[in-house]
Parts: C-alpha cells; sequence; structure tokens
C-alpha cells in the first residue's frame, strides 16, 4: 500500500466527531476517544461491550440476565444473552407518531409514503391474516419480491408472530427460486404479479405458478398486483392462470385492508430464534440455506446502523439494493434507529444515469448506500454530480459487493462531495453485516475500509496462522460475535457449517477474503480467497488487477481468472471496453503497462481478450469461479443465480 498516515482523502472535523453516535457511547463507557483503544476494549470484554449495546441502542425485551456469552473460547458452541428474549418486528416498530417509516420509488415513477403509524396498521392487519393462516412460530414466509414497502410489511408481519422469513427478488428464474425455497418449505408465500425493470414491465406468473408447483409446502399464496401497470384488486386474466394452483391464493391489498381485531401481539422469541433464511449464491452448487439468528440480526445492525454509520433518528437512509442481497436485510433494520427507510426498486441508471443522484436531492437522503460496480460505472461515463446536483443532505456513502478501486475513492471526493464520509465496507450474507466497515470518526484513505467492527476479532492469518500486519492473507475472526449463523437449514450434525468457515483454522472463522491490514488500522480486501491467481506461487487477489483495469480509459468492465498451464497457471484477463472500441495491440499494451507500473511483473496477465459482457450473480458480483470453470471445458451448474447466464458462453474457447 502507498497510502500514509498524512494523506487521507477526508478528515472530520472535531465538532464532526463530537457530534457522533460513537462519541456518547465511548463518553458513557468512560473510554478515552480514540477507536483503537475502544475496538481492543470491546473484544477484550464482550459481555461488557455487547450489554452495553443493548443499553446504549434501548432494545426492546427482557435481558433475562447478566449472562451475556457463554463458551466463549469455543466459537460453534458460544452463545450470546441465553436467557434473552425479544420480538424483532417490535423493535423496528417500536418508534410510534406520524414521522414517515418508508418512502417507496419504482421505477416507473409510482410512489408511496407510510407513516410510522400506517406502517404499524398495515403489519397489524397482515399479521392478523398470518394467524388466521393458523403461522405457527418457527414457520416460514417467502417472499418473492421487489424492493417495495409491501416486502418491508410483510417480513414485518411474519416476525411478529415468531416467524421466518425469506426472500428472493423477480429477478430469479423459477429454477433458482425453486432451489432455495424447496429446502426451507415455506407455509406462506407472498409474490409480486410483475416488475418494471429498464423501462420494461415483467411479468412474474408464470414463475410463481411453477414454484407453488414445485414446492408443496406452500398453502397460501399472496399476490400483490400493485405493481401490475397499476392494477390493485383482482384480475380476470390472473384468475384464470391461477385456478390451476392448489394452495389457497389471496390478494395483499385485500388482506391489509381487512381491519385487524385487537392489539398488535409480538411473540416474544429466544435471542437465537431463527429469523431469516438466506441463501448463498449458489454458483458452484446448490444454495446453502444460512439460518441467521433475531437477537443476532438486531443487536449487529444496530451497532454498526448507530455507532458505524452513525444514523440517528428522523435520518433518511437508502441501500440500492434487491431483496436477494443482504443488504436489504441490512437496510429494513434502519427502522429500528428511528431511520426513513428511503426504497427504489428498478435500473438506477434508468432513463437517465443520474437517476439516484436525483433521488439523493428530492428525498433529501442523508446516507446513501450502493455497489463498487455503480460509482466506478459513474466515474466511466463521466457524471459529475457535485456540477448537476445540491447534495447537501448527504453526509455519508456506503460501498459494497465488491472491493472499491483507488480511482473510486478519488471520484466519489472529487467529483461528487467533498465533505462527507465514504465507506467502503465488507462482511456478506454469511454473518449478515460487516467485518470491516466505516466509521465516521475515523479519517478515509483511498483503498481502504476504515476499520474493523467494534467487538469484531478481525486478523489477518498466513497458512500458519500467524497474524500479518501489512501482507495479504486470510482474514478470519478469532472469537464469537452475535450474528454468526445459528447454522445452515437442513444441516442436523453441523457439519456443512463446520466445513464452511471453520475447516481451514481450528476455532477461527476463516471468512474467504483474501485481505492486508494496513498501518492506518484500516483493511483492503484484495479479492476471493477461492478466485486468488497462483502464477509461479505467488498469491494476487483479483481486485489488485481490477483497481488498475478501472483505471484505463475505454474499459468499462473486467475479469480475471487463472488458467492451469504447463504445469503452472497462467492469468487471463478479460475486458469489456466502450461501445465501438475493439481490444488492439497498443490498448493491449497500455492496460499491461499500468498493471505492471502499479502491482508487479507477476501480476500482469499472460493473455488479455475482449468480451461483450461479465456474468454476475444476480446481486451484482462477477464469478470468477464460473467463468475458469468454462475456459477448462467444465460444466457450470446452477445458473439460475446468475443475472446474465448467456454471459457465460463468451468464455468458451477462447483461448
Amino acid at each position: 500500500m502507498n497510502n500514509t498516515l498524512s494523506t487521507p482523502l477526508w478528515q472530520p472535523s472535531a465538532r464532526q466527531v463530537s457530534e457522533t453516535n460513537l462519541a456518547k457511547f465511548t463518553k458513557d463507557l468512560k473510554l478515552p476517544n480514540d477507536y483503537t483503544i475502544l475496538h481492543a476494549w470491546s473484544v477484550d470484554y464482550k459481555d461488557l461491550f455487547w450489554r452495553a449495546v443493548w443499553k446504549h441502542c434501548k432494545i426492546v425485551g427482557d435481558i433475562g440476565s447478566d449472562r451475556v456469552l457463554i463458551n466463549e473460547n469455543k466459537l460453534l458452541e458460544s452463545t450470546f444473552f441465553p436467557d434473552a428474549t425479544l420480538n424483532f418486528a417490535e423493535n423496528l416498530l417500536h418508534n410510534r407518531g406520524n414521522q414517515l417509516a418508508i418512502i417507496s420509488h419504482l421505477e416507473n415513477g409510482e410512489q408511496h409514503r407510510l407513516t410510522r403509524n400506517q406502517l404499524l396498521e398495515q403489519v397489524h392487519a397482515l399479521s392478523s391474516q398470518f394467524k388466521n393462516f393458523n403461522l405457527e412460530m418457527g414457520d416460514r414466509v417467502a417472499a418473492f419480491m421487489p424492493n417495495t414497502h409491501e416486502t418491508v410489511t410483510t417480513m414485518l408481519a411474519a416476525t411478529t408472530l415468531g416467524g421466518t422469513f425469506t426472500s428472493c427478488s423477480p429477478d430469479f428464474g423459477a429454477n433458482g427460486v425453486v432451489d432455495r425455497f424447496s429446502q426451507t418449505s415455506p407455509k406462506i408465500l407472498v409474490a409480486t404479479s410483475g416488475y418494471t425493470y429498464n423501462g420494461k414491465f415483467i411479468s412474474s406468473l408464470p414463475t410463481i405458478i411453477e414454484v407453488c408447483e414445485q414446492v408443496p409446502s406452500i398453502e397460501h399464496l399472496i399476490l400483490v398486483t400493485s405493481l401490475d401497470n397499476g392494477t390493485t384488486t383482482r384480475n380476470t386474466d390472473i384468475e384464470k392462470l391461477l385456478a390451476q394452483l392448489t394452495c389457497q391464493v389471496h390478494y395483499y391489498a385485500e388482506l391489509i385492508a381487512t381491519q385487524a381485531v385487537g392489539p398488535l401481539e409480538f411473540t416474544r422469541v429466544p435471542f437465537n430464534h431463527p429469523l431469516y433464511i438466506m441463501y448463498s449464491s449458489g454458483t458452484t452448487g446448490t444454495p446453502k440455506c444460512i439460518v441467521h439468528g433475531t437477537g443476532g440480526t438486531l443487536i449487529q445492525h444496530l451497532k454498526e446502523h448507530q455507532l458505524h454509520v452513525d444514523v440517528k433518528p428522523g435520518d433518511r437512509l437508502f441501500y440500492f439494493t434487491t431483496c436477494g442481497w443482504m443488504m436489504w436485510n441490512w437496510l429494513v433494520s434502519g427502522l429500528a434507529s428511528g431511520a426513513t427507510l428511503i426504497l427504489y426498486d428498478g435500473s438506477p441508471t434508468f432513463p437517465e444515469p443520474q437517476r439516484l443522484w436525483d433521488l439523493i436531492d428530492s428525498e433529501q437522503i442523508n446516507i446513501f448506500g450502493t455497489s463498487a460496480k455503480y460509482i466506478a460505472s459513474m466515474d466511466k461515463l463521466g457524471i459529475k454530480p457535485r456540477l448537476s446536483h445540491d447534495l447537501g443532505s448527504l453526509r455519508t456513502v456506503l460501498s459494497t459487493g465488491s472491493p472499491l478501486s483507488d480511482e473510486s475513492f478519488h471520484y466519489v471526493y472529487r467529483d461528487v462531495k467533498e465533505d462527507m464520509c465514504l465507506s467502503s465496507i465488507s462482511g456478506g450474507t454469511d454473518i449478515v453485516s460487516c467485518f470491516a466497515l466505516g466509521n465516521p470518526s475515523l479519517p478515509v484513505y483511498a483503498g481502504e475500509l476504515q476499520c474493523a467492527g467494534l467487538g469484531m476479532d478481525v486478523d489477518v492469518f498466513d497458512e500458519n496462522q500467524e497474524s500479518l500486519r501489512q501482507q495479504k492473507g486470510e482474514l478470519v475472526c478469532k472469537s464469537p460475535f452475535p450474528s454468526m449463523p445459528v447454522g445452515f437449514w437442513n444441516d442436523k450434525n453441523g457439519s456443512k457449517y463446520h466445513d464452511a468457515y471453520f475447516a481451514r483454522f481450528a476455532n477461527i472463522w476463516a471468512h474467504g477474503d483474501f485481505a492486508e491490514m494496513t498501518e492506518n488500522n484500516g483493511l483492503v480486501i484484495h479479492g476471493r480467497s477461492d478466485a486468488i491467481l497462483n502464477p509461479g506461487g505467488v498469491r494476487i487477489g483479483t481486485a489488485e488487477i481490477y483497481r488498475q483495469v478501472e483505471r484505463v480509459e475505454g474499459v468499462i468492465d473486467s475479469i480475471c481468472v487463472s488458467q492451469d498451464w504447463e504445469e503452472d497457471v497462467r492469468v487471463i484477463l478479460f475486458v469489456v471496453l466502450t461501445q465501438g472500441r475493439t481490444l488492439d495491440d497498443e490498448l493491449i499494451m497500455r492496460i499491461k503497462q499500468t498493471i505492471r507500473s502499479e502491482t508487479s511483473p507477476r501480476h500482469v496477465p499472460a493473455e488479455i481478450r475482449q468480451v461483450p459482457d461479465i456474468p454476475r450473480t444476480i446481486s451484482g458480483k462477477i464469478v470468477e469461479l464460473a467463468v475458469r470453470k468454462v475456459i477448462h471445458g467444465e460444466e457450470v451448474t446452477n445458473t439460475e443465480a446468475l443475472a446474465n447466464p448467456e454471459a457465460l458462453a463468451y468464455f468458451a474457447n477462447r483461448l
């Protein structure tokens, strides 16, 4: 790394630091205003730290006893708050009144605004219907839905009763949905009749019918038709299509219009009661069903929102996400901190590239979350929001999904806004939260995640389980944290869970990221460990190459994989170029020179090839392993997990 302690891109003022939630939290603990000291304390004294988070974030529930953590020295057997009971929905809905809870925007211009009282009323009505459907504690409610207020209401209604929520976005194909829901056996399916993307309406009805036919556990289908060109009630054509189903069919709009009887009751459940079932990408096999607990998810999200993102009551919180990505689950927890959720569903660049920047101004968004890919694409398109937009409300930009390049850091501070905190964050579906993320009290350095999360015993190991500093290695967590999965669904002896995270190092969580601790106490993510390039025995993270390629004019996207070659491996780079551009010798030389000068000769690809598109998961992550299989003539299974599976064909017979 070339960064030094003296060259931050942004430094908060003393006033900004003093006004953060983190400053108050630290002061209440009577600790020095030093994040390094606070983080060490949070790891060394987990019982005191997590009890302090419970108190500071005003968690609604019964803490039960003085026991905060048992079996601390055995990660797989550790349990937080073993005697506590709480309800997730109760914590998200405890703030009442006429403050806006949700502002929902659709690509087609449709908007919905719900106050906290209105959201509570809709949750109450739907919860009553779920009770009539005999939904019991632990039963699954599945959503095949876009990112709209109906999806949030569905999750909250399910969890009021102690139900377990699981979801897929409607851009999943039927096989991808069946692969997931057939494993988790939902009793209720809430689904959209269609959605709009890039100016086109896409019907979901054929997929819904196939899912209901192939997942026999579904007893009730609740159809959301408000997205179907304004149709909000029954439709003859829809009725005919659904008549073939054996499950009972209901209409969402009719259910929430029904007056609920009596007060809304919240079923309090144990701390580790299953709240969410989430799914791995499934690009290398059947998706893993990852179960997350009620209390662990809540307390971890509250910590991250309030102490790391500085969410305050009344803040407007946005993340561009679908309901098939964990950032949706992370976003909706913002209700517990009193934030107003800004939802958007559709293409982020339709009808114009500045669509989301317009949304920041129109809805006065304070915290704006997106993907690294989106930021890089804005830079490539030459979008300069600081010249075209006010952005006065904006104080934080969050980025995840893949490592944020140095160039993208510079783009944000040069062309978006100078005085704000840009936080690259990293964690994943595995922990429904972050290992490393932002801090409004710390400086921002290009290419770095600002810090390890409080209470997260993060380290970087070499192959001998020795800690590394300013060297690349495996990202690990050395002791328990509340949002560790409860386990995997239908993994009775826990072997799949163990093998996923604990097989590499005994009693250590190995996350699967290739990372580096910097001299600034930040982190750099160099890519996924399973996609590491190893030419001549030198380990290279793919993100190290992507960071340089993104700087080359004319290149808009890339993917880098290793190819078995002459008893070793060689590095192959595939690039997508701007429209009308062709990969010629001059551009190949420029790409290679850029990589060589900024990294090392070992990083320079042996071959560079042009392709029209890069395959990605539905949540936007590139799939190096799938491309590696294709170039070796191996079959790629579960292509339903990809947003653009047709792109895989571009890599066959290219070498």
